[in-house]
């Protein structure tokens, strides 16, 4: 099967298109034949090799997390998806990521697509999806009425943070550029912060969550802005248990544990119209559009999701 493969860290020139076998499944395992995958921030910090502590995977390295396609082949525990079946996925941890044709991805982790979502809308989905599902549900415990602030609310896991937390009756504010603000205004945020021009510490206060996108000073900011009792979560750095500690706050980064229970239950709210997938850019499947696609993504303001188009 064709691949996009890095053989050692480094550059984008490290991405290397190759043929190389194709995935042989376990028994409670599906090969799935890609249509569509999508770019998230881990896999160029991976590329670079910033996460090889974190991650030691063995060369060659497909990168990519985010899987959408059609079964081809389930294996003999499988119960609950067939061949045939439109699917996606983030899949395990593994050097076999989804920059490929093909992928083995085990059957909890699955997800059926509704009819009437497409491979790309499908594909942007598992990763930044299920990372802003679980740290305002399974993290902050996030309920009708909270005042939540989300950072970066144009990029992946943001948008899909503004829909959820929108859908269960949050007052959400969120920072993006002023070029992002009608998009955010379309998913629903109650109060836009350009961040280019104010200082969201100084115009928020006495706010329930904080997901934090960014880390950093902002992260550190992110703060000041919350009540005693409230949540950070920030999937950009390990907040300050000092600070945490005296405000009387809950803090924490936060790692994505994949769920087809959970991607079902985002499926479920993409078929009825509630939540959708933001694509800001596809591209296609070769060694230049991974490329391209990566040097996107290290800019940081790529809007919505970069989508790569397998099939």
């Amino acid at each position: 099967m064709k691949a996009i493969i890095i053989n050692k860290y480094g550059s984008i020139n490290e991405l290397k298109e190759q043929e190389i076998p194709t995935p042989e499944i376990e028994k409670n395992q599906v090969l799935v034949e890609l249509y569509a995958t999508s770019i998230n921030p881990i896999d160029w910090k991976m590329r670079y090799g910033y996460l090889q502590e974190m991650l030691p995977f063995s060369f060659p390295i497909i990168l990519g997390w985010d899987a959408a396609g059609i079964v081809k082949e389930v294996g003999k525990d499988v119960t609950r998806f067939k061949v045939g079946d439109r699917v996606f996925a983030r899949p395990a941890t593994t050097n076999k990521g989804t920059y490929a044709e093909y992928t083995a991805v085990d059957e909890d982790l699955l997800a059926l697509i509704p009819d009437n979502i497409t491979f790309e809308e499908a594909a942007a989905v598992p990763l930044a999806g299920e990372t802003a599902w679980q740290c305002l549900v399974d993290f902050s415990n996030i309920k009708a009425g909270d005042k939540v602030l989300i950072h970066a609310g144009a990029g992946g896991v943001g948008s899909y943070a503004i829909q959820f937390a929108k859908h269960v009756g949050a007052y959400v504010a969120s920072t993006a550029s002023e070029k992002n603000k009608e998009l955010l205004n379309e998913l629903g945020v109650d109060q836009f912060i350009n961040y280019k021009e104010q200082d969201f510490s100084e115009v928020l206060s006495d706010y329930d969550i904080v997901l934090d996108t960014m880390g950093g000073e902002i992260m550190d900011k992110s703060f000041d802005v919350l009540k005693e009792g409230g949540k950070l979560v920030s999937i950009a750095g390990t907040p300050s248990e000092e600070r945490a500690k005296e405000k009387g706050i809950k803090a924490g980064s936060y790692w994505l544990n994949p769920s087809g229970k959970q991607l079902s239950e985002i499926a479920d709210l993409m078929e009825r119209g509630i939540v959708k997938s933001i694509i800001g850019h596809v591209m296609p499947f070769t060694e230049a559009g991974l490329k391209e696609a990566h040097q996107l993504s290290e800019t940081h303001h790529a809007k919505g999701k970069i989508v790569i188009k397998i099939k």
